[in-house]
């Protein structure tokens, strides 16, 4: 189906994310066919269970989860409908057992889908594939969140972590986004405030920004560049096939590339793209760290980029999973020790 054309299901217009349905039924059907027996009345919440339950059993994809919820979603009445099937199939329904300490892990959807139908997004693996387990004696919440502008637009990314920032989801040792990013794992201290990529969302959404004419999200107001709290020293010696570092490298509209030792060595610059780059990655690290901000917590909190994975590698993700696990595990055991959040 092509954008624009109606949706049988509901009666609603496909939007181009759900405008490729069609096409990944017919190139990758045993994926969007996977989760199939799920009660009408609590389809969303049964989609997510499924996920979890079939990616911590060994079979490392999170593809079925994003075509399913696609599906889902374009079935739904009302608007009000589609969000709550939104939150819930997303993982954000979710607490800390009374006691324990918590740690929340966030992920993103597979994108570049016009490039390749068959891509996955490691990150959206390492949240279903750790979600619900232990680590370093702390109990791990996760969710994942859409590649879309429109929804980082409207504060979707505030409203869903406000609960856990707030510490109404209990006690909240440490969080950590994650998405896909380059060679090996990157630990990204400074996020920067704007928008420079040049890379459409997953509904053909470009924002007109660019390295040339860096642009602030709408309504976001900060600093423009702010640095996470995460004990680096300690997670940037976790082993496995990969590297872990601290990127400090950002891009700056007066001095171009800038590697920063501190925050104040850019507390004078315009951000084209903070250590996270220019797109949502980055976004979702700004974002967190104001919202930690506001509720005035010192809990350990950045961004992790992982390695970049062509299509889907069942191989690879084992040894990201395994690896992500170990700079967790590190970052929590730092934590509890009280080392230097910025671990210089």
């Amino acid at each position: 189906m092509q954008p624009g054309k109606p949706n049988p299901r509901a009666g609603q217009r496909l939007n181009a994310e759900e405008a490729r349905l069609e096409y990944a039924d017919k190139s990758l059907p045993d994926v969007t066919r996977r989760y199939r027996a799920l009660d009408p009345q609590d389809a969303a919440t049964q989609l997510w269970e499924a996920a979890v339950a079939d990616v911590r059993g060994g079979h490392l994809d999170d593809r079925p989860l994003y075509w399913a919820r696609l599906k889902l979603l374009s079935e739904q009445p009302s608007r009000a409908a589609r969000a709550r099937a939104e939150r819930l199939s997303r993982g954000w329904d979710f607490t800390f057992p009374p006691g324990e300490t918590g740690v929340l892990l966030t992920g993103f959807d597979p994108f570049h889908l016009d490039r390749d139908i068959g891509q996955s997004n490691p990150s959206g693996v390492v949240a279903l594939a750790l979600h619900g387990t232990r680590i370093a004696g702390a109990c791990v919440r996760a969710a994942i969140l859409p590649v879309r502008f429109a929804d980082f637009d409207r504060g979707a990314v505030e409203e869903w972590l406000t609960p856990a920032f707030s510490g109404n989801c209990g006690a909240l040792g440490m969080a950590m986004t994650i998405s896909m990013g380059r060679d090996h794992f990157d630990l990204e201290r400074f996020p920067g405030r704007r928008r420079s990529s040049q890379t459409p969302d997953n509904r053909g959404v470009y924002t007109g920004a660019s390295p040339q004419s860096p642009l602030a999200p709408p309504g976001l107001a900060g600093p423009e560049f702010l640095e996470f709290s995460l004990p680096a020293r300690a997670m940037c010696a976790a082993t496995g096939r990969w590297q872990v570092r601290d990127n400090r490298r950002v891009e700056t509209v007066e001095r171009g590339t800038v590697v920063a030792n501190i925050l104040a060595d850019i507390a004078d610059c315009t951000a084209v793209a903070g250590s996270g780059g220019g797109f949502l990655s980055n976004e979702v690290a700004y974002r967190s760290l104001l919202l930690r901000a506001h509720f005035g917590r010192r809990f350990p909190l950045g961004h992790l980029h992982t390695p970049a994975m062509a299509g889907h590698d069942p191989a690879l993700l084992t040894d990201l999973v395994a690896q992500v696990r170990r700079i967790v595990a590190a970052g929590v055991a730092a934590s509890s020790t009280g080392e230097n959040h910025q671990g210089r």
